[in-house]
């Protein structure tokens, strides 16, 4: 089968006085998310999704919150780790789709820039790369800003042997 489709999801709590990174960006915020590593959930779930459609483990297994050499990794390390596991099982990425579930703060203004850091690390066309942002209309844990989730779906290639 040439193709192949991986779903992730990731969620993580904001409290403030944290950084918030997002797709590779640090974008200004009052809150930010909580996690061993920097807390991207953007590529959280963009490395999960490329690891289900290569048929492989999720990104816990990979990088256990449990290791305290991991404490406060930065997660453009972690998709770059992913990306050679993806070639080393013979796949490309043909697309990625995301959706971020965030109230606050907005992040439209920084789409753009999520989208280059991504890409460069990827090695594909930001035009291969869509994110898009939405608020829950103030309804359940984003909606009340006390945390993130976002959605990714990978379409992988398998490379010609």
């Amino acid at each position: 089968m040439p193709f192949r489709i991986g779903f992730g999801i990731d969620v993580h709590r904001l409290e403030k006085g944290r950084e918030f990174w997002l797709g590779g960006v640090l974008i200004p915020s009052e809150l930010g998310a909580v996690g061993h590593s920097d807390a991207d959930a953007l590529i959280h779930a963009i490395c999960d999704a490329m690891l289900g459609a290569a048929g492989l483990r999720d990104i816990g297994f990979y990088f256990p919150d449990s290791d305290p050499a991991l404490k406060g990794i930065d997660s453009k390390l972690i998709l770059k780790k992913i990306l050679t596991l993806i070639k080393e099982e013979g796949y490309s990425i043909g697309n990625i789709d995301t959706t971020v579930c965030l109230q606050t703060p907005k992040i439209a203004q920084y789409i753009g820039s999520m989208q280059s850091a991504l890409s460069e690390i990827l090695g594909i066309p930001a035009k291969k790369l869509g994110i898009k942002a939405t608020t829950t209309e103030k309804l359940g844990f984003e909606g009340r800003s006390e945390g993130i989730t976002c959605y990714a779906v990978v379409l992988l290639e398998k490379l010609s042997d």
